[in-house]
């Protein structure tokens, strides 16, 4: 039995892994020295009196995985023990933001946080005491229960909704690889002893079994099939490739949907075959979960023979990955909350509107005033008998002042904005997923959008060859086509005895380098048409360019590549070394043997800026570049350069020692390609490939900087890309300064470029993603405020974290509302981080427009949802708020104006039906109306986006225009009841009636005041408020006296009334309209 020194050894790796990592040393010190590295992994001789694997790996792994604060690193066997399994995060989706205990207590909780509803409540609640009973208490209960009943069946039904999607992602069949079951005492004597599982017990069953996702463990062996998601993140073992790779799809991870190449552990790749897994001895160790999803440090070990195999981010499926052809098997590694996809998601808050908390802070000034007038009637009156009770019954009176109704409008407004919104013809497919913030459209000063997918439709064409004597359009391609037909491909050998070589001949080498320089499989699908995977859309784009000019890509392994010439001949080509691309050398380089006339070439294609110094001297390069590149192209370089069979074995040799270093390895490995091969080539000539924007893009831009919105573009792409797309969209204006930060290292040098940018405000800056995170962890507060002057920013390699940093940053410091939109996975934190979050469904799935306010079908349709819905929805809740404000304003000062000149007595001066009535039947649908007032058509909102550009600060409602309405609403309470007096009638029943078909008729003409384009609908509520408000005379005779209501007497003093209230402002708003008229009358 082996099961205890091989349990020390285990423990004993473990802890020598912590030790090393807590010192600072990477963890690639294991290959400096091979025999340290052999009794770490498993060759340790040392006995000891551990109580079989199981205790041990606990022991080795617990203080770690347990704690959770220190270490979660971790050493797993394959077959590892239950206990062990247990003691990592189950894997489980879950995005619910409750469950039956904490639905009930969160949502009142989020209600009653705002002091409008809590105001309300308490109104409320004191109705239930009878020396503070004022009229119906349905009247102050009915309200409130039925915006909070609203309120939690919306959240009710959202969060289930929520829940159906975690059940449908957590029920989601995976197939396990597993052993036999010979009952539970063999399973019990199997967790005892996992050597005792030999090959022969492994024969004796079924070795899969289908299990749910959500029972998926670390240490489970998992079988991918083609398209199907990658439930954890596992280490890949094998794939049914025989080269040992396959291609993933990460969209909804890093938002590219180019595919990426993976690579299984070649110790368990060469295992003759899926079953011997099973009975392999052997553990895997993965670093701590982190967020990057660039990094993994890893190893994977077998005890017996003792090899191991350092393990990378190359060798890894995370999670939320789509396995995109073959099958595959992965180890399970890190399960749910650890996992790379859960790690880079943030929880949604609920999201509140600006105009919400501005309304809920003029709520507050006016509880102040409520109890301010309280305190003051019960002191006027000298604090006389239980005078606190008399203060308590004067705020129920004056309980007005704050209408509950005012809640029930603006929800009911953004009902209504929702359903014009999603009715639009113009942007179909549009959804409201938050109906809370339309108004919130109508505000945005900052446009955070991701590229792929966004800006851009993710689709590469190529568009121009251009070999400096010679260019090709996209016109022109068939004519490139028609040359190659009617050529030969005529090898190098041929071409030497020849003098200067004719333009059909530099055609056919171009195209052939094309063909071969790159790093791209042809997948044939099931009914036979080639589709193609590689890791860069543009390589893809100009291999169907190729394929398109009649040089086909047929067949490539790791070892050869075979193309088939227009004439339907083949041509094969052994690779001998392939240097692939990577953002810091910017090129990728193959070298090729031609198996018909054993040439060999070394072709290679990059970016300008380094090709340049590898090529020859010549004089057109800089020039075409700078010329594709403003046009919005992306720009390679395409070379070549013939090697003899001596100057590749020199090669080889200097690069084969270069590889076996232990320090510098990777620098003098380069420097081998740069000594024997990198040095006059022989340029070919310079491929231009447009990845197509989205329907409308730069118009639309160009409209939102009009409007004043400032445009970020965040991306995980590459600096270059980012670049192109910013170019081609206008983001940039033409000629405008494009200001590159890249890889900053030090304190000194972030510091050096704020002091350029403070200095040159109205350049573009575009930077990267570890030159981002470095400025917001030395100078955040320096590089915001810089950042939010400059009109444009582009941030590329961005984490989906850094996303989410930089959004919740620009809301943080500039106080301005910040709209994200984007279409990926990898975008959704910044949308939730986001006061308004816009997903496009597109490629990448729905991921993001699922976690989205707002979800469109493509970019160009924010102009519409911006400059129009999202204008009007503003100004109209601004208007319709203010006015229900006024409209409860105005009768608690003829309230309080009746009580002071009643000896201070805290009397209702309305009572019953009459209060109900006031809110309700007789102002609320001409009041409600105005959420279909417009001050300008529709035409005119999108030709002059300055109106969207003043409506962002904040004048529609603001503290003046409150205030305005205050006096306006202290005018007409004292003008109407000072009146009422005035005109006194023998009878109080007079008094009221009077007073009050005053005061319903001036908000008829006030509404009318206020409306600046008449709809149909408006008319109606008007005139049918006054015929309904006049038939309910008859009905309510305690209020009426009929005799007196059908009298002249009434016509006039009403009519007087009236016009004392009303006409002053009519006047003044003719006045005001001819001196300071709104700028969109201008337009009128």
């Amino acid at each position: 039995m082996h099961a205890v020194p091989k349990a020390t050894a285990a423990a004993n790796a473990r802890r020598n892994f912590v030790s090393m990592r807590s010192k600072g040393k990477q963890r690639e010190q294991y290959s400096d020295d091979p025999e340290e590295e052999e009794t770490l992994l498993g060759r340790d001789a040392r006995g000891g009196d551990g109580d079989g694997e199981a205790e041990a790996m606990m022991e080795g792994l617990g203080e770690g995985s347990k704690s959770g604060k220190d270490d979660k690193s971790r050493t797993i066997p394959f077959r590892p023990p239950d206990k062990l399994k247990k003691s990592f995060p189950p894997n489980t989706v879950r995005n619910q933001k409750y469950n039956i205990f904490t639905f009930v207590p969160i949502v009142l909780y989020e209600q009653f946080k705002f002091f409008f509803n809590l105001y309300f409540l308490l109104v409320a609640l004191s109705q239930f005491v009878p020396a503070l009973k004022i009229g119906f208490i349905f009247t102050y209960v009915a309200p409130l229960a039925f915006v909070l009943c609203v309120t939690m069946g919306k959240e009710a039904y959202d969060d289930y909704k929520r829940n159906l999607r975690d059940r449908e992602a957590n029920s989601q069949k995976y197939l396990i690889l597993t052993r036999p079951d010979h009952g539970a005492a063999a399973a019990a004597r199997d967790d005892d002893d996992p050597e005792s599982s030999a090959l022969g017990d492994v024969d004796a069953g079924p070795h899969t079994r289908m299990v749910p996702s959500s029972a998926l463990r670390v240490g489970d062996l998992v079988v991918l099939e083609k398209n199907q998601r990658v439930p954890a993140d596992m280490v890949l073992l094998r794939t049914s490739d025989s080269s040992g790779t396959c291609f993933i799809r990460t969209d909804q991870l890093d938002g590219e949907t180019d595919w990426k190449l993976r690579v299984a552990v070649p110790a368990s790749q060469k295992l003759p075959s899926d079953r011997d897994l099973l009975s392999l001895d052997a553990e895997i160790y993965a670093d701590a979960p982190i967020k990057d999803i660039n990094v993994f440090v890893g190893t994977f070990t077998i005890n017996h023979p003792p090899h191991s195999n350092d393990l990378s981010h190359e060798n890894v499926l995370w999670s939320n990955t789509v396995l995109a052809a073959g099958q595959a098997i992965g180890f399970v590694i890190y399960t749910g909350s650890e996992t790379r996809a859960v790690m880079n998601t943030s929880h949604p808050e609920t999201k509140v509107g600006l105009l919400d908390i501005e309304i809920n802070r003029l709520a507050k000034i006016l509880c102040a005033v409520t109890f301010a007038l309280s305190l003051l009637l019960v002191a006027l009156n000298g604090f006389r008998g239980l005078w606190y009770i008399y203060v308590f019954r004067f705020l129920i009176l004056f309980s007005s002042i704050i209408p509950i109704s005012l809640r029930v409008n603006l929800d009911m407004g953004k009902t209504l904005y929702a359903h014009q919104i999603m009715n639009d013809d113009e942007i179909p497919g549009t959804i409201v997923r938050t109906s809370t913030l339309p108004e919130e459209l109508g505000r945005l000063e900052y446009l955070l959008s991701d590229k792929t997918g966004t800006l851009t439709q993710n689709e590469m064409e190529m568009k121009k060859l251009h070999m400096g004597t010679m260019s090709y359009g996209f016109d022109s391609m068939d004519e490139v086509a028609h040359q190659l037909a009617h050529g030969s491909l005529a090898t190098g050998a041929q071409l030497a005895t020849r003098g200067r070589r004719d333009m059909t001949t530099r055609l056919h080498d171009v195209v052939l380098s094309l063909a071969l320089c790159h790093n791209v499989t042809p997948v044939f699908g099931d009914d036979g048409a080639i589709t193609y995977q590689a890791s860069s859309p543009d390589e893809v784009a100009i291999v169907k360019w190729t394929e398109s000019v009649g040089l086909t890509l047929v067949a490539r392994d790791r070892t050869s590549i075979e193309l088939q010439t227009p004439s339907g001949a083949r041509i094969a080509f052994d690779i001998l070394d392939v240097f692939p691309f990577t953002s810091e050398s910017k090129r990728m380089g193959i070298v090729v043997r031609d198996t018909s006339s054993g040439e060999i070439s070394f072709l290679q294609k990059g970016a300008d800026v380094v090709m340049a110094k590898i090529v020859q001297r010549n004089d057109w390069l800089e020039e075409e570049t700078g010329n594709m590149a403003r046009e919005g192209l992306r720009t390679l370089v395409v070379a070549r350069k013939r090697v003899s069979a001596a100057q590749y074995e020199a090669f080889r040799a200097a690069h084969h020692a270069a590889s076996i270093r232990l320090e510098g390895r990777n620098e003098a490995m380069a420097q081998a390609v740069l000594e024997h091969l990198e040095h006059d080539l022989e340029l070919l000539g310079l491929t231009g490939v447009e990845d197509k924007l989205q329907d409308d893009v730069k118009a639309t831009l160009e409209l939102l900087r009009n409007a004043g919105i400032k445009i970020w573009m965040l991306t995980g792409d590459k600096i270059e890309t980012a670049r192109c797309i910013a170019i081609s969209t206008k983001l940039v204006a033409r000629n405008q300064y494009i200001h590159e930060v890249a890889k900053l290292k030090t304190a000194d040098q972030a510091r050096d470029e704020l002091e350029f940018l403070q200095s040159k405000l109205d350049c573009c800056l575009v930077i990267d993603g570890d030159s981002l995170q470095l400025c917001l962890d030395l100078y955040k507060n320096e590089f915001i405020e810089i950042t939010t002057k400059l009109s444009a920013v582009v941030a590329c390699r961005c984490s989906p974290t850094q996303k989410a940093d930089v959004a919740r940053l620009i809301r943080h410091h500039t106080k301005k509302r910040v709209c994200c939109i984007g279409d990926g996975g990898n975008d959704v934190s910044m949308i939730q981080a986001a006061d308004v979050g816009v997903g496009i469904v597109g490629k990448e799935g729905k991921q993001a427009s699922l976690a989205a306010d707002f979800s469109v079908t493509q970019f160009s349709y924010l102009t519409k949802l911006l400059m129009w819905h999202g204008r009007n929805s503003y100004r109209r809740s601004a208007k319709l708020a203010q006015f229900v404000i006024h409209r409860g304003l105005i009768i608690s000062v003829m309230q309080a104006v009746f009580s002071a000149i009643f000896y201070f007595a805290p009397i209702a001066l309305y009572q019953g039906w009459l209060l109900m009535g006031y809110a309700t039947l007789y102002t609320m649908a001409p009041v409600f109306s105005l959420v279909l007032d417009r001050d300008v058509n529709e035409d005119l909102a999108l030709l002059y986006p300055e109106l969207y550009k003043e409506l962002t600060k904040g004048r529609a409602l603001s503290y003046k225009t409150f205030f305005e309405w205050v006096m306006v609403s202290l005018y007409q309470g004292a003008a109407i009841m000072i009146m009422s007096l005035v005109l006194f009638e023998t009878e109080f029943l007079n008094i009221v009636s009077i007073s009050f078909t005053a005061l319903i008729i001036n908000e008829l003409i006030m509404v009318a005041l206020e409306i600046t384009t008449w709809h149909v609908y408006m008319v109606i509520s008007e005139v049918a408020t006054l015929a309904i408000y006049m038939i309910s005379m008859a009905f309510l005779p305690e209020y009426f006296d009929l005799d007196f209501v059908i009298s002249t007497r009434f016509a006039w003093k009403v009519a007087v009334m009236v016009a004392i209230s009303a006409l002053p402002l009519w006047i003044i708003k003719i006045v005001r309209s001819r001196l300071a008229p709104a700028a969109s009358s201008k337009l009128l």
